[in-house]
């Protein structure tokens, strides 16, 4: 074993996973069962304790608890980054369900590969199928309009959302912070999570600072979680708004404003259609997501003072 100036062998990497809550306070109990110990884990609750959170991981070996900004996920994710002191952090939504090895096997590529800045598990819903959004790509005008005509279905690398196969290596832009690895000195330093986002998008902005620095991303298809996709205890329809706004404020920041006016407009007329679909199907639920994207895309997120 290699040593270091002092003559002593260097310590093995440390890791910390950080969790993100708000009025999820079952599912992270469960999560925190699932990992037995095993791995340190920081409880950001950005619900402060409203679900008895705090109390219920209250003298939890290895747990912390952090009272959470309460501003969206980027700012509880950071908090979880700037209090460790960890050479490398797992962000792990609290309704996802990953193995210890499955984390251990996200950070041994960050130890064997510096120029990593993230790596990605591939989630899976409750049906066992891949979910679209693992990870995807940067949303140019020809990628929206890909995605807007549901074209992705055919050319699945062509469109704005990365849904891989299972075992198949696919390069992306971005990844999911949904169970994410990163090297926690390299990710404060590219300026962790951008809180401009409340929640969405944070991850597609990490991602571009990622490229911008020259340093690399690798999505993870062998190593598949599963994810129920009800980690917030907001409504759908807040939720589908506060995307589409994400998506509204990422455009309007790096696109021209030509290509932005096209680029919205692709992604209306894409939800639009899906909107119609679901009102065919009697999923009045969904078509009130899909309008809630649209508000959200032209007039931006509800006011949450």
């Amino acid at each position: 074993m290699s040593q270091d100036a002092g003559g002593r062998p260097p310590q093995p990497a440390t890791v910390e996973v950080v969790v993100v809550a708000y009025l999820s306070r079952d599912l992270v109990l469960t999560l925190l069962d699932r990992l037995a110990g095993e791995l340190p884990v920081v409880v950001v609750d950005n619900a402060r304790g409203r679900d008895g959170l705090a109390e219920a991981v209250a003298g939890r070996a290895g747990v912390r608890y952090l009272a959470g900004p309460g501003e969206g996920f980027a700012r509880g994710a950071n908090l979880g980054a700037l209090t460790s002191e960890a050479d490398h952090l797992v962000f792990v939504n609290p309704d996802s369900a990953p193995g210890v090895d499955d984390l251990r096997s996200l950070v041994a590529d960050l130890v064997t590969d510096p120029h990593l800045a993230g790596v990605g598990a591939t989630t899976v819903g409750p049906d066992g199928a891949v979910e679209l959004g693992v990870g995807g790509w940067e949303p140019t005008l020809a990628r929206s309009l890909v995605h807007a005509v549901g074209a992705h279905r055919l050319a699945p690398t062509r469109g704005l959302y990365a849904r891989p196969v299972p075992g198949r290596p696919l390069a992306v832009d971005w990844l999911s912070g949904a169970c994410l690895a990163v090297p926690r000195k390299a990710f404060l330093a590219l300026g962790g999570f951008d809180e401009h986002f409340f929640v969405y998008n944070e991850d597609m902005a990490y991602g571009r600072r990622v490229r911008e620095a020259g340093l690399g991303l690798r999505l993870r298809t062998d190593v598949l979680v599963p994810h129920q996709g009800t980690g917030s205890g907001e409504a759908r329809p807040l939720m589908f708004r506060v995307r589409g706004a994400s998506m509204s404020q990422y455009l309007q920041r790096h696109q021209r404003p030509a290509a932005l006016a096209l680029t919205r407009a692709a992604l209306t007329g894409g939800t639009g259609l899906r909107w119609v679909h679901a009102r065919l199907r009697g999923r009045g639920d969904l078509a009130e997501a899909h309008a809630a994207y649209l508000t959200g895309l032209w007039r931006g997120a509800p006011d949450r003072s």
